[in-house]
């Protein structure tokens, strides 16, 4: 379970096998979206597989979600979502009201993220081999002109934005499934941010370095993997990290780091010191980012690593997500 939640194991299995073999020549970068030219015309190209249980949970479900994730895939590889294919993968028994009730919610996040589906695939297997329901993507983006989205052009000195409060989804999952004795007013956060991402790279495009979905692995893996790729230092500030006081509570009953819980509704960007200021105001001024706040700055040293600045004056280094703390949550 722990080589399917985005942190160090799934890490491993990628650079380790499938991408010694199966991605062509020497462009192995593992971002969000790959970069493609098709007879001269670029495109940003994605998949993605959906296993979340429950189905249904509050403030989303499995279709909305299958349709947001892999639009914001392409969104922060900096290209515009413009359409999709997708295979149900249905357990025998599946309720048909069930299954309509997933077909609408993607109706209505496609309309919302302005996104068409144009092809798909249906399989049946034998009763209990899918919780009912996985869901699998693919997803057309069209990059945006004049942006150019790469890890090596982070320098030190750069700025590092969050869209907004972590932890939301993962947490949200975690309750959903009764497992714990536990109530909180907590929705998930699952959205499209491409307006975000638009409004970004139209006031501050020229000093836009990187974004990245802080997903499975939560802000944490993310920025780890941007600190090795890189090779420079992540300082980040734990008192301006956004987050909601049922996400924090529930952290500190489990034991769990809310740097490690999965989002599905933020994007993390690092931005020129020039266009920082620039960069949060148009996020602020976008509806979904009023909560957009740098929490941190790029360093030289020490090298590969992400430093986090406590609330109680000390500093501590944060790795990647180790093992999996919260299974199935997208």
């Amino acid at each position: 379970m722990a080589h399917g939640a985005g942190g160090k194991a799934s890490r491993r299995l990628v650079e380790g096998l499938f991408a010694p073999l199966l991605l062509n020549g020497a462009e192995r970068k593992l971002t969000d979206a790959a970069r493609l030219q098709i007879d001269g015309t670029p495109i940003a190209f994605t998949t993605d597989s959906f296993v979340v249980h429950p189905l249904r949970f509050p403030g989303g479900s499995i279709g909305e979600l299958a349709v947001n994730g892999t639009v914001n895939d392409l969104a922060v590889s900096g290209a515009r979502p413009c359409a999709m294919a997708v295979t149900f993968v249905l357990e025998e028994g599946l309720s048909g009201r069930v299954l309509e009730a997933e077909v609408r919610a993607m109706h209505a996040a496609l309309r919302k993220a302005s996104v068409t589906m144009v092809a798909g695939d249906t399989k049946v297997v034998e009763r209990g081999k899918a919780d009912g329901m996985y869901i699998t993507t693919a997803g057309i983006g069209s990059p945006l002109p004049d942006l150019s989205i790469d890890e090596r052009s982070v320098r030190p000195g750069d700025k590092v934005l969050l869209s907004g409060p972590i932890g939301d989804h993962g947490i949200t999952i975690l309750l959903a499934r009764s497992d714990l004795d536990l109530e909180a007013d907590l929705t998930s956060d699952t959205r499209c941010v491409f307006p975000m991402v638009e409004a970004l790279a139209a006031e501050a495009g020229p000093g836009l370095r990187w974004m990245r979905d802080p997903t499975r692995g939560g802000v944490a893996t993310a920025l780890n993997e941007l600190a090795r790729d890189c090779g420079l230092a992540i300082e980040i500030s734990e008192e301006r990290i956004p987050m909601h006081d049922e996400v924090r509570g529930a952290c500190e009953l489990l034991g769990l780091d809310p740097l490690h819980i999965a989002n599905e509704g933020q994007f993390l960007a690092v931005v020129s010191p020039q266009y920082a200021e620039i960069a949060l105001n148009a996020l602020l001024q976008t509806e979904g980012g009023q909560d957009a706040c740098i929490i941190g700055e790029i360093r030289e040293q020490p090298a590969n690593a992400v430093m986090v600045n406590t609330r109680y004056r000390g500093t501590r280094i944060v790795d990647m997500l180790v093992g999996d703390p919260l299974p199935r949550i997208c």
